[in-house]
């Protein structure tokens, strides 16, 4: 499903490799890491964070959630609502319930920052 997001469809192989190089449990953070170091040289940060963008009418850099929901359940290749529960658990969304597209578009290219940071 995040997959998806990036425009890319890779096969069960690549997944199950990909999934082979984790040192334990896979949580959405480690996805995203793991799944940035493969994106390295494909679509650049502009190009995805423009893809969110186009759904942020003021140009905040969020998209409120519910709002994303309905466009990932309803447009193009949908997601369930399952999908988006699991892309939500470790997202960028703040208490008011915005999305940070340019905060996930850092993190699907570059990995997460550690809480440290």
């Amino acid at each position: 499903m995040e997959v998806q997001i990036t425009g890319k469809n890779p096969t069960d192989e690549y997944l199950d490799a990909m999934m082979n190089e984790a040192p334990g449990p896979i949580n959405f953070t480690m996805f995203l890491t793991m799944f940035g170091e493969k994106l390295n040289g494909t679509d650049p940060e502009d190009v995805i964070r423009n893809a969110f963008a186009c759904f942020d009418e003021e140009a905040t850099g969020v998209i409120q959630e519910d709002y994303l929901r309905e466009l990932l359940t309803t447009m193009g290749d949908r997601f369930t609502d399952e999908e988006v529960d699991e892309l939500y658990r470790e997202a960028p969304i703040d208490k008011k319930g915005n999305f940070n597209y340019i905060e996930f578009t850092r993190i699907l290219k570059h990995g997460a920052k550690d809480k440290d940071d």
